[in-house]
């Protein structure tokens, strides 16, 4: 019965976990959303500022484009005769070339202060003033085509739409008749519109003057203020400082319009000549509204909503689900260890749980009376061993998964094409039939290599041990392989054997032991070739020639009589092993790179499986290898049946050797 104030493990768990997961969790969110509005922020800031240094370029050079092209108009005879029809022709003809919008240009006789030409009529514009102009041409001087005036343009400026900044100007410059006298003005009125948009690339426009007068404003009516009269004109007064200075940068604005929004905007300098003689400093702004600048934060705000509405109804799930796997055990136990004393001697604690730890302790409460403190001694041996072997092993089961799931995907994909009828001929089936046919042999030889090296390991695997002429294993071996190697582009060198060479083995295991070592050499060779040399040596001690490479020993009362050997060797010119890593490809489980991502395919038990059957048959193996990209040698030493036929192999075999040097 629960005491008062206490509660299950599996409530306690739960809600210990909730309470440290979903705090972080949404703070997790609240991070989230601030980053993201700071970097759309910065974002916003950054291409404003690059968008009003754009904005003041293109009025920069526009004014510069309009004053060159009055400029060369000024020097052409029809203006400077000052005829009427000949001046007002000309005019009406380059009003549309001008690089600008151009609403209105104005020949005027300075002399008489009266209009000779126009192209908007009699239409008044703002007087010009020309004190800064020389009454005389001075041929000599070079700076005499830059000489104008530029001024606003407050009578009858052209009408202004809403969020459509446009900035209303008079340029003029001076015409000198034939004579080189001072006579005439050409005046144009022109008006500059900057492309607007809200995006944050662009921005609207605003100038303002060095006097602090907003010469060019989204809405028409704030055109002509100045912004010593709005409420936020210490930002404005820290912006036209900043620009003096010929600095660029970003700021928030809250007078932009009367209505108190808050707008970003980016600011630069605009030097403009008013005369020849005098420039004026103007201060061109790129603003946008804060809500359009953060237009992209309400799908980043649903985003994260729904992701984190989606991970807290995950994350619950997976918190019951855990507190399920992890408290019904322990209730399991609790109710048994209750009832212990109760139980008959078959009754077992329940078992077959997923954490490790629990079925120990329910075999520990199995045992808890008479044998603890055993038992407790014993669970730690068998935990050591138990680690020792996970470690070895992990990657072998790893890769092995992967490499029975590899062929039986092909087995299975193969067999639904033909199966469900996507061949569209027989030859197509064939074909993914012997896929599949493949596929199956691989999966097969992976299965066999495991029960070849269960059965090793209890020491049930049972050779057939028989006399047997190496010539025709080795041929069947190498016919096998003789087609992957040819497909790789591979040089088969192999050594013949004229004469029988008669020797004690199991000729299916000496198969397999040969054809996973040449298989190996293909595996990990693309270039060059594939060598198998045969040579017969006596040998008094073979342990220190082959074994003691493998780690085998042999003991004092062995037979180390000088023996005749034929030694089989496999060379190959591929990607070779790090002499760090040679001694441990015999060792069960264990591969140089045991990663199931590994360029090579294949579950690391050929050598080892080779290694213990060529022992089996009284023989050793041996590898070697310089280094990585120096190849790798197999060597497979066998004791020969001595006879005169042997005798005769022996001869043989180094008259081929002999002969395959010299070629």
């Amino acid at each position: 019965m629960a005491m008062l104030g206490q509660s299950s493990f599996r409530r306690i768990l739960l809600l210990r976990i909730l309470l440290l997961s979903i705090p972080i969790l949404f703070l997790g969110m609240a991070v989230t959303f601030r980053r993201a509005r700071s970097s759309l922020l910065d974002t916003a800031r950054l291409n404003l500022e690059q968008s009003a240094v754009r904005k003041a370029d293109t009025i920069r050079t526009a004014l510069q484009d309009l004053q060159t092209s009055l400029a060369i108009a000024s020097e052409t005879s029809a203006l400077q005769y000052g005829s009427p029809v000949s001046a007002g022709i000309f005019l009406n003809q380059l009003k549309p070339q001008l690089p600008t919008d151009v609403q209105c240009l104005q020949l005027r006789n300075l002399q008489a202060n009266r209009i000779v030409a126009s192209t908007c009529g009699n239409r008044v514009l703002d007087p010009v003033d020309t004190t800064t102009w020389a009454k005389r041409r001075n041929l000599s001087d070079a700076n005499r085509l830059r000489v104008h005036t530029l001024t606003l343009n407050r009578l009858n400026s052209p009408a202004q739409t809403n969020f459509q900044s446009q900035l209303n100007l008079l340029m003029s410059t001076p015409i000198y008749n034939t004579t080189g006298q001072l006579v005439y003005s050409l005046t144009a009125q022109t008006v500059l519109k900057q492309p607007e948009s809200i995006a944050l690339l662009q921005g609207y426009t605003v100038v303002i003057a060095g006097d602090g007068a907003l010469l060019a404003h989204p809405l028409a009516n704030r055109v002509g203020l100045n912004i010593s009269r709005e409420a936020d004109q210490d930002r404005f007064q820290d912006i036209l400082s900043n620009v003096q200075r010929g600095d660029t940068g970003s700021r928030h604005l809250f007078g932009l319009t009367p209505d108190q929004t808050e707008w970003i905007a980016g600011f630069s300098p605009l030097s403009i000549p008013i005369t020849i003689n005098e420039n004026q400093t103007w201060t061109v702004l790129a603003v946008t509204k804060l809500e359009s600048a953060l237009e992209g934060l309400e799908k980043i705000t649903q985003i994260l909503l729904i992701l984190t509405a989606g991970l807290l109804a995950a994350h619950l799930l997976a918190m019951l689900y855990m507190a399920r796997d992890l408290a019904l055990p322990i209730e399991q136990l609790s109710k048994y260890a209750q009832q212990i004393h109760k139980r008959n001697s078959l009754e077992r604690a329940p078992r077959n749980f997923r954490i490790r730890e629990l079925n120990r302790l329910a075999e520990v409460l199995d045992n808890m009376v008479g044998r603890l403190e055993e038992r407790a001694k014993e669970l730690e041996s068998a935990w050591q061993e138990a680690e020792a072997a996970n470690q070895l092993k992990s990657e072998f089961l790893a890769n092995t998964s992967h490499e029975l799931r590899t062929p039986l995907n092909a087995i299975i994909g193969c067999i639904r094409l033909v199966k469900d009828g996507f061949c569209d001929s027989k030859e197509e089936e064939n074909d993914f039939l012997g896929q599949a046919d493949k596929a199956a042999i691989h999966l097969l030889k992976i299965i066999g290599d495991l029960l070849d090296i269960q059965r090793i390991e209890k020491e049930e695997l049972l050779l057939a041990i028989e006399t047997v002429d190496l010539r025709n294993i080795l041929k069947e071996t190498v016919d096998l392989e003789a087609v992957q190697i040819q497909q790789k582009g591979l040089q088969l060198s192999v050594t013949p054997l004229p004469a029988p060479l008669m020797i004690r083995a199991d000729p299916a295991r000496l198969k397999q032991v040969l054809l996973n070592v040449i298989y190996n050499a293909i595996k990990f060779t693309d270039q060059g070739g594939i060598t198998i040399e045969v040579q017969i040596e006596q040998i008094s001690d073979a342990r220190s020639d082959y074994a003691s490479n493998n780690g085998h020993h042999y003991d004092d009362d062995e037979d180390l009589d000088t023996k005749l050997w034929v030694i089989i060797a496999v060379r190959d010119t591929g990607i070779g092993i790090d002499p760090g890593q040679q001694h441990k490809l015999f060792r069960p489980f264990v591969m140089v790179d045991g990663t199931t991502t590994r360029k090579f395919e294949g579950t690391g038990l050929g050598l080892a499986i080779s290694r213990n059957l060529v022992e089996m048959m009284g023989g050793h193996i041996t590898l070697h290898s310089e280094g990585l990209g120096h190849g790798t040698t197999v060597k497979i030493a066998i004791p020969i049946i001595e006879s005169i036929a042997t005798e005769a192999a022996q001869d043989a075999v180094k008259e081929a050797a002999i002969n395959s040097k010299s070629q």
